[in-house]
């Protein structure tokens, strides 16, 4: 498959300087709020994987990284039903679980990640996400760590997608309207 887009497509939102630097300040509130407790990081693949690698580096704490799959997107619209592709292999009893996640928007996936790990009977459960579009919200969800609120725009670059391409963008950004 091809991409039908170019990086000319795309107008720029977030810079990566703009991006570094508010990832380098939550791994700091992190690292503050959680001295001294055993914590996992819950990664939702694909698109958390650029961000996670990033605020791990930020974070100075020894603590585990696990990673999760959930499937809810086909294309630019999530479908509302989320489905686990590949589950946590850590043993989160008890412990401080932080769910690492690329964006919220309508708050299903979200909603569904927090609800499934609690079956595990971790000690709590925290949310961390890159992009949070409060605008598009249909369930309510909890988000404690966040470094962007954004409108309600498709956004791609900085591990987020449209059909696989441009997560490799060291920015974030939207396809122009024109295009």
């Amino acid at each position: 498959m091809t991409n039908k887009y170019c990086r000319g497509d795309i107008d720029i939102l977030l810079s990566a300087e703009d991006i570094h630097k508010r990832v380098a300040e939550i791994g700091s509130q992190i690292s503050k709020d959680y001295q001294g407790r055993d914590v996992l990081l819950v990664t939702v693949l694909n698109g958390s994987f650029i961000f996670c690698a990033d605020l791990v580096r930020n974070i100075d704490l020894d603590c585990k990284v696990d990673f999760m799959s959930v499937s809810s997107y086909l294309g630019t619209q999530t479908q509302g039903k989320v489905k686990v592709v590949s589950g946590i292999k850590e043993d989160i009893i008890g412990k401080d679980v932080i769910i690492i996640e690329d964006i919220v928007d309508k708050g299903f996936t979200l909603d569904f990640l927090i609800r499934e790990i609690s079956l595990k009977k971790p000690k709590s459960i925290k949310t961390c996400v890159f992009l949070d579009k409060k605008c598009a919200r249909e369930k309510e969800v909890i988000v404690n760590y966040s470094c962007f609120e954004i409108g309600n725009d498709f956004v791609v670059g900085y591990g987020l997608d449209c059909d696989g391409f441009f997560r490799t963008l060291p920015y974030v950004g939207k396809i122009k309207e024109s295009v």
